[in-house]
């Protein structure tokens, strides 16, 4: 594993975590199929969450959320569309994106995490 797939990694960890610790139940990681792949899905009450997670050292050239670009966000709505007929999920979907800022990489002991619900609008 490079150092891109294991931050990657990290990252998504410490999203994982600060789900379960908020309420959400993990349906899956690292969801993939041919129209692509989606980090984290995961259910709380009546709505699943199909979650981006981007990890960033600092907000300096731009916060995580802006590199989840308008084409990246068609593919993760089209992931999201496959996996809801895969699975006959009628539950409410959402995008959300999950920011992690680690100044000292995988070494940051607390990194900040924001976690922003309907991040890039309602597509159902």
């Amino acid at each position: 594993m490079n150092d891109k797939n294991e931050r990657g990694a990290w990252g998504e960890d410490r999203a994982v975590l600060y789900l379960r610790l908020h309420g959400y139940r993990i349906l899956e990681r690292n969801f993939r199929c041919r129209q692509g792949e989606i980090d984290v899905i995961a259910r709380r009450g009546e709505t699943v969450a199909f979650v981006e997670v981007k990890l960033r050292k600092n907000a300096e050239h731009g916060e995580a959320r802006e590199f989840v670009t308008a084409s990246k966000q068609r593919r993760i709505v089209s992931t999201a569309e496959y996996w809801l007929a895969k699975n006959n999920c009628e539950l409410q979907p959402r995008f959300d994106v999950i920011e992690i800022y680690a100044p000292d990489g995988t070494r940051t002991l607390r990194p900040a995490i924001r976690h922003l619900q309907n991040a890039f609008g309602d597509y159902f």
